[in-house]
């Protein structure tokens, strides 16, 4: 039996869906982290600077620091790069989260509640310029809190969105997400979404070597149904 319930958001959830939201994007932190450090340029970086200052200088403490300091500063890009997703964010349709997916029918925002808090949250925006004759539904910020992953929460999430979908009209639902996101890659292909593309978010997230799979769940028509 669940111990959790899906409803639309309310005004008085803002600060939760907001800590929410920014703790889910800083657990990225160390995966990108990681991902950065093999890339191969950072990787010459690292055994390159190093070396080079041990020849020419004989200081292995240069060295040694010259290795600290790039790895302290490839933390603090990492944690950057995922800072300002959220302050891009909390600054466009997260600033008025009613007027962003509640002020019209074809969107909406839903909060998972367990134990009189908010655990979990997804919303929906109709896409504005869809390929032609396509009428599609775009899915955004799906994330569960930590202590109630493995419960199904982000699965009646998605259901959720894609019920809206079909109640609405639309023939497809669309999202994005991160390379890095694995669980959340495998969640959505296992539920039938597939990938359709990839892009990059903005030039640094391109210099990091970080795209964003787009992902497309089809809805059969009637007419696919054979109704």
């Amino acid at each position: 039996m669940a111990t959790y319930h899906i409803r639309i958001y309310q005004e008085g959830d803002r600060k939760p869906v907001l800590d929410l939201f920014s703790r889910g994007m800083a657990e990225h932190v160390p995966a990108t982290f990681r991902h950065m450090l093999m890339l191969p340029g950072i990787l010459l970086l690292e055994l390159g600077v190093p070396l080079s200052l041990l020849l020419f200088s004989g200081s292995w403490l240069l060295a040694v620091m010259s290795s600290v300091t790039l790895l302290l500063f490839l933390w603090f890009l990492a944690r950057y790069t995922w800072q300002q997703y959220v302050v891009t964010c909390l600054r466009t349709d997260l600033a008025d989260i009613t007027k962003s997916y509640l002020s019209a029918c074809d969107s909406c925002f839903w909060v998972a509640e367990s134990g009189g808090q908010v655990v979990g949250t997804v919303c929906a925006l109709p896409v504005k310029n869809p390929p032609p004759g396509k009428k599609q539904l775009q899915l955004f910020h799906l994330s569960v809190s930590m202590e109630h992953r493995g419960e199904g929460i982000a699965k009646a999430l998605v259901r959720t969105v894609l019920q809206f979908a079909r109640d609405q009209g639309y023939g497809e639902v669309v999202l994005g997400t991160s390379m890095l996101q694995h669980s959340a890659l495998a969640l959505y292909q296992g539920m039938g979404f597939k990938k359709t593309g990839y892009f990059f978010v903005n030039i640094l997230w391109k210099l990091t070597g970080i795209p964003m799979f787009h992902l497309m769940y089809h809805l059969p028509s009637a007419q696919d149904r054979g109704l």
